[in-house]
């Protein structure tokens, strides 16, 4: 198993497929985007397939998450879902993306093994998402996401992250929307992982922002401890049930006790902490003929490793120098 010194026990992975993107978010890049990895410098799919079940037979991880970048651009994509849906014990897989994709794409996802996914989406308005993400795709978002819905892969989770001057006063918007359209929306505060470097605590939307602007149009009646578990989200019935809201509070409120996971970079890098500012290079024990047994000791040192806390309330945070982009959100 993948255990650290504070007893916390990894059981969920997150495999960035890639760090390339077909949006430009302000919170997340330049709108110049990024130096991209070199095709050399990425793990192949028969790399991430053999991690991948090295992590699920030998160090107990019983949930898989393909992230980005923008996992749809991962032209391997479908094979790797089916040959990860092959491995006994079978993990539960879900994907987090930006949705332009999926419309193409989700019924082959779904047919290859894919549970569920989680589909970014910051605002209802078209111009609000054009100035977000530099890009006019917010049609093929909403179509990504009822083919998603109708494939089969849900919960479909809508994942918001409320930026000021921008979009802060549609959280009622938001949730009302996705209790129309059977999703499970969860806001997310905005966290340091800009290339630009350019997040200031004092600017962002707290979470107690969120639930005070949520509260003015509907009844919220908190989940509790025991049925969040290891998630990150707090989570509150809308008006009774049976839909929920969560809130993702990394910053105001981290979860980091409660843990449960590690992440894989796209060139093969292990990080124990999506604000870690250390990595541990799998992708060379990989090419040099390492036995999964010498791997998996590798991932295990690593995650041992891991600290208590992402110290995003500390004064000497020092933001990752990887944007979100290039190690999974």
């Amino acid at each position: 198993m993948l255990i650290d010194t504070f007893g916390r026990v990894a059981t969920d992975l997150r495999v960035s497929l890639t760090d390339r993107c077909n949006l430009r978010c302000t919170y997340c890049m330049p709108e110049e985007g990024l130096q991209w990895l070199a095709k050399p410098d990425l793990l192949t799919d028969d790399e991430i397939v053999r991690l991948i079940e090295i992590a699920v037979t030998s160090l107990g991880i019983t949930e898989v998450r393909f992230t980005g970048g923008e996992p749809l651009l991962r032209p391997g994509l479908v094979g790797i879902v089916e040959r990860v849906a092959a491995l006994a014990p079978r993990p539960q897989m879900s994907l987090t993306t930006n949705g332009i994709g999926l419309k193409r794409t989700a019924t082959a996802l779904k047919a290859a093994g894919l549970d569920r996914v989680n589909v970014s989406l910051d605002t209802l308005r078209p111009d609000v998402f054009k100035t977000l993400t530099r890009r006019d795709r917010h049609k093929d978002v909403i179509e990504g996401l009822e083919a998603a819905r109708d494939a089969g892969l849900t919960p479909v989770k809508v994942n918001s992250v409320l930026m000021p001057g921008l979009n802060q006063d549609e959280a009622p918007d938001l949730l009302a929307w996705a209790v129309e359209h059977d999703y499970e929306l969860r806001f997310i505060e905005q966290m340091p992982l800009d290339a630009q470097h350019g997040w200031k605590r004092e600017g962002m939307v707290t979470a107690g922002d969120i639930l005070t602007s949520l509260r003015t149009r509907f009844d919220l009646t908190e989940e509790g401890a025991d049925e969040r578990g290891s998630a990150p989200a707090e989570r509150w019935l809308v008006n009774g049930g049976p839909h929920r809201v969560g809130v993702i509070a990394s910053v105001t409120r981290p979860f980091c006790s409660a843990c449960d996971r590690t992440r894989l970079t796209a060139d093969g890098q292990v990080r124990t902490c999506l604000f870690a500012t250390e990595e541990t290079d799998l992708r060379a024990a990989l090419r040099s003929d390492a036995p999964d047994e010498e791997i998996a000791r590798i991932w295990r040192l690593a995650m041992w490793g891991k600290k208590a806390g992402a110290g995003l309330d500390d004064p000497s945070f020092v933001q990752p120098e990887r944007p979100m982009s290039a190690i999974g959100g």
